[in-house]
């Protein structure tokens, strides 16, 4: 992964500042069923989709069928421990010095009876996996959370939580921290970052079968990516009026969506008929 462009290392840092000086900690999240930026995200999530299918995901693939689950299971512990700081920095920033605490400690615990992370030892001794970002900071300092938008090649995100990427992986990162201070010979600093981009969607290979018979993959993405983001703001646990909201059931008609679903699996049933059937 090449390294962030300068002016959006500058922007990112004044974004930063900016959110430092602001007051409260109060969580406003409204998560929302529209999506103004609907035709550009479709044309971008196309895109991914291409770019996924020709390149991305045989690279998964092939890195699958040379490593076992075992070493694939302990490189992504590798790569969730030394990205640990990531959520330290947000936890300070969030004022939640106890999470801070924790997860220092999880950091310390792994790095070194883990094995620089290899291992997960902290899981064991009372110190689970917490997650973190910087759109999770904005959240709580009361950015509003803006449209949903896809990005070229990174996906899901929305005009807020966007700028994780900058602020997260140039600031906070250890990984970035690696590659803009070394230059290796082939450009072999951005193997890190290459290899962990590579495990991640490796490990989404095992949950590709829930695409399987989805009507528009577009919208379950969309959706799917807001719940999540909605219970990481609310640690896993977002009232019930956030719930309804989220899933927006004043101002969708399921049953046309019911039947829009039928209509497709239907279709599909009737292609693979039709396929399947003699030629006179």
């Amino acid at each position: 992964m090449q390294s962030i462009p300068s002016f959006s290392r500058v922007y990112a840092g004044l974004l930063a500042l900016s959110v430092l000086l602001l007051a409260g900690c109060a969580t406003t999240v409204k998560p929302r069923t529209d999506d103004p930026w609907e035709k550009f995200n479709r044309r971008m999530y196309t895109f991914n989709d291409k770019a996924d299918k020709i390149v991305i995901r045989p690279v998964a693939v092939g890195y699958r069928k040379i490593t076992t689950p075992s070493l694939r299971h302990a490189i992504a512990n590798f790569f969730t421990n030394i990205r640990t700081p990531i959520t330290i920095i947000n936890d300070l920033l969030q004022a939640e010095p106890k999470a801070a605490v924790r997860n220092t400690g999880r950091l310390a615990v792994n790095t070194t009876i883990g094995l620089i992370g290899f291992f997960d030892p902290a899981s064991k001794m009372g110190l689970p996996q917490d997650k973190t970002d910087f759109g999770v900071t904005l959240a709580k300092w009361h950015v509003p959370d803006g449209p949903y938008l896809v990005l070229p090649l990174l996906g899901s995100t929305t005009l807020r939580d966007a700028w994780s990427w900058p602020v997260d992986i140039y600031f906070f990162d250890p990984l970035s921290w690696y590659t803009y201070t070394h230059s290796l010979k082939y450009h072999a600093e951005y193997l890190p970052h290459t290899v962990y981009f590579i495990s991640l969607r490796s490990d989404f290979i095992d949950a590709e079968s829930l695409l399987h018979g989805v009507y528009d993959p577009y919208t379950f993405y969309r959706d799917a990516y807001r719940q999540r983001r909605v219970y990481l703001f609310y640690n896993g646990a977002p009232p019930a009026a956030v719930i309804e909201q989220m899933q927006g059931t004043n101002d969708i008609d399921v049953d046309k969506l019911l039947d829009e679903q039928h209509q497709y699996e239907q279709s599909q049933k009737d292609k693979k008929q039709n396929n399947g059937s003699p030629r006179n």
